[in-house]
């Protein structure tokens, strides 16, 4: 991979090839057999692959470039997670810097921080597990589990979890808004203005509007709830 020195790189090389690190060098040292003929260059416009190459290394770029496009989501996510707990205070001006939407990173980490390295599923993408991240761990587990099973596609599990939404408050009295094709409801809940500020910022940390935020965590808490035995 080459860089300019900046966060956001111009051009990427396949295969990433690297010297030892030197003692006294503050950056890694970039070998030169990247800038090769034999080299594959992905810029910001395009791909740039050499005049020959055999039919299993061209299998074997698109390949890479699939599981770099699949997993970017995962990887930014988890990137800002980091960013946010190592260098508090100075990642922000690091994002600013790039070409990174920080709302976007902010929604991708929200994802992330819902789901361990060992509970996402190679089979299912990023937005599948997105469309269940607001649930509680069983039920994300149940979900995905079935979504793999069925080979459902993001839209479709969408449509699943909230038809099932729906019928677990068919009998809660609550009338459907105008979003009731989407199998959605509005609510009106009163609260102190004095909670107003703290509800923001726990909506800011989860990269969401207070709205979107304060469905999901009704949502968390009804499935919760309604899986505690009484007692």
């Amino acid at each position: 991979m080459r860089g300019s020195g900046q966060a956001d790189m111009s051009e990427y090389y396949l295969p990433v090839q690297h010297k030892t690190e030197e003692p006294d060098s503050g950056r890694r040292q970039i070998n030169s057999q990247v800038r090769s003929n034999t080299s594959v260059v992905i810029s910001r416009n395009g791909l740039q692959l050499p005049r020959r190459i055999s039919f299993d290394k061209w299998l074997g770029i698109g390949e890479q470039l699939s599981r770099i496009c699949t997993s970017t989501a995962w990887c930014l996510g988890d990137w800002l997670v980091y960013g946010e707990t190592t260098f508090e205070g100075k990642y922000r001006e690091a994002i600013a810097n790039t070409s990174l939407d920080y709302q976007t990173l902010r929604n991708y980490a929200w994802v992330v921080r819902k789901f361990s390295l060992g509970r996402r599923r190679d089979a299912l993408s990023f937005g599948h597990h997105a469309e269940v991240a607001a649930l509680s761990e069983p039920e994300q587990d149940f979900w995905l589990r079935k979504a793999e099973e069925l080979a459902w596609t993001v839209k479709q599990l969408r449509r699943e979890v909230r038809m099932s939404l729906r019928e677990r408050f068919a009998d809660t009295g609550l009338e459907l808004g105008p979003g009731s094709s989407r199998g959605t409801v509005t609510l009106k809940v009163p609260i102190s203005a004095a909670y107003m500020d703290a509800c923001h910022a726990a909506a800011s940390r989860s990269g969401l509007k207070v709205d979107k935020w304060a469905a999901q965590i009704l949502m968390q808490v009804a499935l919760r709830e309604s899986q505690t035995p009484a007692s």
